[in-house]
């Protein structure tokens, strides 16, 4: 029914489609990761510490004035849904934006990071944790 080249095309064809989504994954976690780290200079952090995992967690959380062991909340199973949505939209708030834009940093963090790390915005006082 099939003959062999046809299933040779369809397999390379897989594989150059997979290179491509490949590329644009690569993009938008290196789009993500420059905007968290010009984000954490804004905010005075060193802006090496986006590329450090963990350590990038415990910036995030001083940046949003949450207490230190809300880290830990991000690796319990379920629970680590709250410091997921609530940690971005401090950090969104810290820069005098929107709630919305906070949920907008937990959910695209690849468009809205760089929106805010490379656009207008400040970072104001740091809240007390």
């Amino acid at each position: 029914m099939f003959s062999g080249q046809e299933v040779e095309y369809s397999a390379s064809a897989s594989g150059g489609s997979a290179i491509v989504i490949l590329i644009v994954e690569l993009l938008f976690a290196v789009a993500a990761t420059a905007g968290v780290w010009k984000t954490f200079t804004k905010a005075g952090e060193p802006g090496w510490a986006a590329i450090i995992p963990i350590y990038n967690l415990i910036v995030m959380v001083k940046i949003a004035g949450k207490p230190m062991w809300w880290v830990v909340l991000y690796f319990i199973p379920l629970v680590s849904l709250v410091p997921l949505f609530v940690v971005p939209i401090g950090i969104a708030q810290r820069f005098g934006k929107s709630a919305g834009f906070g949920i907008g940093l937990a959910l695209l963090p690849f468009i809205f990071y760089p929106m805010l790390g490379f656009g207008d915005a400040t970072a104001g006082a740091p809240v007390a944790a």
